[in-house]
């Protein structure tokens, strides 16, 4: 995360008190971390009574992951299919600076002089735009990254009546994320991410829409992630523990596991779909309808021919 949404939160560490070399040897080696460590057997907690089979229910989703487990492919995949907007903290806190609100000039003093973001500001920055989709499918990214900002979210979400009703934690082994992250590049203008293992270019080294080369990010070497992976346990997995304790009917937790995004994206929409079945599909835009349609009527076939087979 860039330097704009660095928190002064410090997430409680204490059961997570291991050493460094411990912490590298069981992520490198260990094909299974310890389960004190890794509090990610989350199941359902149950679902709104005023919600029967889940016809009135609203989409308000949080998705947590390791760094590198997919999370964001897997939210991008849910945005394009179905009519729910992906809200990105980063994005906001900048929309804010950039209109010059009063929590942007707050933010902006403070990121002016190196300092860190306090939960509240966060909060703000997020929640002002929230509270405006009351009947709006939407999944949040970015925030609540710690214990103490996912409690400021929770009781102001409650308070306002519009609780989350979906966390989704990726699960995905340290070594498979390691091992993806050494064959990962990226189009660093456009964000689209390949994989020479399982979703490489077309071409080598170039982008498939642009043909401009492609480039390694800078964290994707096992030291760093290492690093991103020992800061997700000890603020994350304490923030999820919460979340599957807390003693609510509207609020459902579930673990997605697998190796690749290809894995756990049915699993990921089967759930979407199970539990929200009012959740409607964006329409096909008009241009590719109308294209199909005169593909039909040039054609005169229907869509599998008994004499082309196709």
């Amino acid at each position: 995360m860039s330097a704009l949404l660095r928190t002064s939160a410090k997430a409680p560490v204490r059961a997570f008190a291991f050493t460094r070399t411990q912490f590298q040897r069981r992520t490198i080696s260990s094909t299974r971390a310890p389960q004190k460590a890794l509090p990610f057997s989350l199941n359902a907690t149950g679902t709104s009574s005023s919600s029967v089979n889940g016809q009135n229910k609203i989409l308000r989703m949080l998705m947590f992951g390791k760094p590198g487990a997919g999370k964001g492919t897997l939210s991008a995949r849910l945005v394009k299919k179905y009519e729910i907007l992906s809200l990105s903290t980063g994005d906001l806190l900048r929309q804010h600076i950039a209109e010059r609100t009063e929590v942007g000039r707050m933010a902006e003093e403070i990121v002016a002089t190196g300092g860190f973001l306090p939960d509240d500001i966060m909060l703000k920055v997020v929640t002002s735009k929230l509270d405006m989709l009351h009947n709006r499918h939407w999944i949040l990214d970015g925030f609540p990254r710690t214990l103490g900002q996912g409690k400021l979210l929770d009781d102001h979400l409650r308070s306002r009546n519009t609780p989350l009703s979906l966390v989704v934690n990726v699960d995905v082994a340290d070594e498979i994320i390691l091992s993806r992250i050494s064959d990962r590049w990226v189009h660093l203008p456009s964000g689209r991410v390949y994989n020479l293992s399982y979703n490489p270019p077309k071409v080598h080294g170039l982008d498939d829409a642009t043909g401009e080369p492609l480039t390694k990010r800078p964290d994707d070497n096992p030291e760093i992630f290492a690093r991103r992976l020992e800061k997700f346990y000890a603020s994350t997995s304490p923030l999820l523990a919460y979340y599957k304790t807390q003693p609510s009917r509207s609020t459902r937790v579930s673990t997605l596991t697998g190796s690749t995004s290809d894995e756990i994206w049915p699993q990921l929409d089967g759930l979407v779909r199970s539990s929200f079945p009012n959740l409607k599909e964006r329409a096909e835009p008009r241009g590719q309808r109308l294209r199909h349609s005169l593909q039909e009527a040039v054609l005169g076939r229907p869509d599998h021919d008994p004499i082309t087979k196709c």
